[in-house]
């Protein structure tokens, strides 16, 4: 039933809004649409644009969308951004979230998608959060349902490394744990 992705990638667009006076790129395959003319896709690829706000992405994904609760794949790498707008976190059935290449400096931000329950990967790289230390263990920890970040699978052993990690940067929860158990 979900087609090819909706794809605004290289569109020279800076707003979220900016999308709906454009047209997709053609793809290899023809874009799906129903009766009214919304996308039957779970896909949306804004990638190589300048955007830096995702204001008004809800409003956009019900507009263009046939289904716009059930956009799994969202590509918002190479662009402005420098803050994960709380936007993100009403795509609940968001597996796959491309921020690569923006702006973002504070693991802090990351913390914000704990709520995505589906979100299976996620890519941050080429933005100043890879810099700070532990990067990889806080995401791994924040968002215990990643398998993949940066293109890069989590294994069984970082899982274990983390675990470890977060017990020793919290040793009173992990001592009031131990008394419970």
């Amino acid at each position: 039933m979900f087609g090819s992705p909706v794809d605004f990638s290289f569109k020279e667009l800076n707003t979220i809004p900016d999308i709906l006076s454009d047209v997709p790129n053609p793809g290899a395959l023809r874009l799906k649409r129903d009766s009214e003319q919304k996308f039957l896709s779970r896909t949306l690829r804004l990638n190589n644009n300048f955007i830096s706000d995702l204001s008004g992405l809800t409003d956009i994904v019900s507009a263009l969308f046939v289904e716009p609760n059930r956009l799994a794949w969202l590509d918002l790498s190479f662009n402005e951004i420098e803050h994960i707008n709380p936007v993100l976190t009403q795509l609940k059935e968001l597996r796959l979230l491309y921020l690569h290449g923006n702006r973002i400096c504070k693991l802090s931000e990351v913390d914000k998608l704990t709520v995505l329950p589906s979100l299976n990967t996620i890519t941050l790289h080429g933005n100043p959060i890879v810099t700070e230390p532990d990067y990889r263990s806080h995401l791994i920890a924040t968002l215990p349902h990643v398998k993949m970040i940066d293109f890069s699978a989590v294994t069984k052993q970082e899982r274990t490394l983390t675990s470890v990690w977060q017990k020793s940067r919290n040793p009173r929860k992990s001592t009031s744990q131990s008394k419970v158990d």
